[in-house]
């Protein structure tokens, strides 16, 4: 077995938007870039034997179709749906269909902002919730999902 095949394989994805982060609202999202950390998470993730694999898009179906492409690799799923959070049945059902280990990230706590905000369709699907963190809340996603995987890995 290589080490690439013994690493426990995480699939990240970013909703749409994400990428304007640094520029976009910097007083709710924060100054960092989708790059600053994304390259933060692929050290931060092969220090736990993690291997990372990272993808962002605007579109509802290409997050969609990740999913579904992912589901012989990886061995649990952490999402930033951004605003596709409180409005794509899509993206739960893809979730729910890949039958991984789900956890929901959001960088601003979104209880704390508009109403129509605090309705998730993929909570239902995942295995917690993890927002009002800024960036670091994809450290904590990613230290929950290697837990986890730990206490009942993937077969």
């Amino acid at each position: 077995m290589t080490q690439t095949e013994s690493l426990v394989k995480i699939l990240l994805i970013h909703g749409p938007n994400l990428q304007l982060l640094g520029k976009r609202q910097p007083e709710i999202y924060g100054r960092q870039t989708l790059e600053d950390i994304n390259s933060h998470l692929r050290e931060f993730a092969l220090g736990k034997g993690v291997e990372l694999k990272t993808f962002q898009s605007n579109y509802e179906g290409a997050i969609v179709t990740e999913i579904g492409d992912n589901i012989n690799w990886a061995d649990g799923i952490l999402i930033n749906p951004g605003a596709y959070t409180h409005t794509s049945i899509a993206i739960q059902d893809a979730l729910s269909a890949v039958n991984l280990p789900v956890i929901e990230i959001h960088l601003s706590n979104i209880y704390a902002r508009d109403d129509f905000r605090h309705h998730s369709y993929v909570s239902p699907v995942a295995i917690g919730v993890i927002s009002g963190f800024g960036a670091f809340s994809y450290d904590l996603a990613l230290e929950a999902m290697v837990q986890k995987l730990k206490e009942n890995p993937v077969e």
